[in-house]
């Protein structure tokens, strides 16, 4: 393969049988933003949820301390791609890695080639493990990570509530706590702030996660290309703020995601969380989508009892990660 920064490797296996015999060598070659309208395509073809544009891959390189963009080539065709990156969410040591090959193009040594610069660009930026993910539905490729000596760390259920025929449950929010938009009140953001710092490391998987300092996390978590002020809404308690939910709106005119709702502990079990997706299901029915979606871990039983209650419905969610650097 070729790696991001253009060494050449070979690698020769045992040979196979001459009619599956594969070439041994395969070019994987960082990108720029010429070509992302491939690597998006790519992406989107091997996870239909992944979400993934050319703005929405522009915008996580922004907030990332480094990523690189990665096209996998097959003899002049593309083959596969990825995004590797530093600096988001993880602690330093995990690089975060989203790797996708063709299904026409699997079982010829293109995933591994993709694995290989991945790792030798994380490497190369002081990282020791990958973290990446795989659908629940494509036990192929958990397989082919798990033989890699990769594990699983947390699960996430992709939990969808249809619009077109629900009918918005009242918002009202329990007494003395009002509900506001962000884009009413943009002063309210450092209290939003402790709320996501306190309620993000309490969900299971999000242990590590670092939220960052304030500027960090209103810059990456909060204005990214699919976050919306109009959309994000502020549970208040005499003016203090006690928790907040938002909205991802993607290139999935359709379909709005939930990207966080987050209660202070002292205020969680008042049916705050609840009156915040009561009054987001309400607004995106207004504003003409179609579906709302959301990722829940699997052990995070208060909000998928929260969902279950307002009729979301399974579908196929994705699986993390974590796993050495190929050697």
């Amino acid at each position: 393969f070729v790696d991001p920064a253009g060494m050449r490797v070979r690698t020769r296996p045992r040979d196979p049988p001459r009619s599956r015999r594969r070439r041994d060598v395969t070019a994987v070659r960082e990108v720029g933003e010429e070509e992302l309208a491939e690597l998006a395509g790519v992406l989107r073809a091997v996870d239909p949820d992944s979400g993934s544009t050319v703005a929405t891959l522009v915008d996580w390189r922004r907030q990332a301390e480094q990523m690189a963009w990665l096209l996998a080539d097959d003899e002049g065709s593309t083959a596969g791609g990825g995004v590797v990156l530093v600096g988001w969410h993880n602690p330093r040591e995990i690089a975060m890695a989203r790797l996708g090959v063709l299904p026409e193009h699997r079982r010829s040594g293109i995933g591994t080639a993709l694995y290989r610069a991945a790792s030798a660009w994380a490497r190369g930026r002081e990282a020791t493990e990958l973290e990446s993910q795989v659908r629940e539905d494509d036990p192929e490729s958990l397989a082919w990570a798990e033989r890699r000596g990769f594990r699983e760390v947390s699960r996430n259920s992709l939990l969808v509530l249809d619009l077109a025929d629900v009918e918005p449950p009242p918002g009202d929010p329990p007494p003395g706590i009002e509900i506001v938009a962000w884009a009413d009140r943009p002063e309210l953001a450092p209290g939003m702030y402790e709320v996501a710092r306190e309620a993000t490391p309490d969900i299971p998987g999000n242990e590590d996660t670092e939220v960052g300092d304030f500027e960090t996390w209103l810059s990456r978590d909060m204005q990214g290309v699919g976050d919306r002020p109009e959309a994000t809404f502020v549970a208040l308690e005499r003016g203090r703020v006690v928790g907040f939910a938002k909205f991802s709106i993607g290139g999935e005119a359709e379909r709005a995601f939930h990207d966080l709702t987050a209660v202070l502990r002292a205020w969680r079990g008042r049916g705050i969380a609840a009156a915040l997706k009561r009054t987001q299901i309400a607004w995106a029915k207004e504003h003409g989508f179609a579906q709302v979606a959301t990722f829940n871990e699997e052990r995070n039983e208060p909000i998928r009892r929260l969902n279950e209650r307002y009729g979301y419905r399974p579908e196929p969610g994705s699986i993390v990660l974590r796993g050495p650097l190929s050697a």
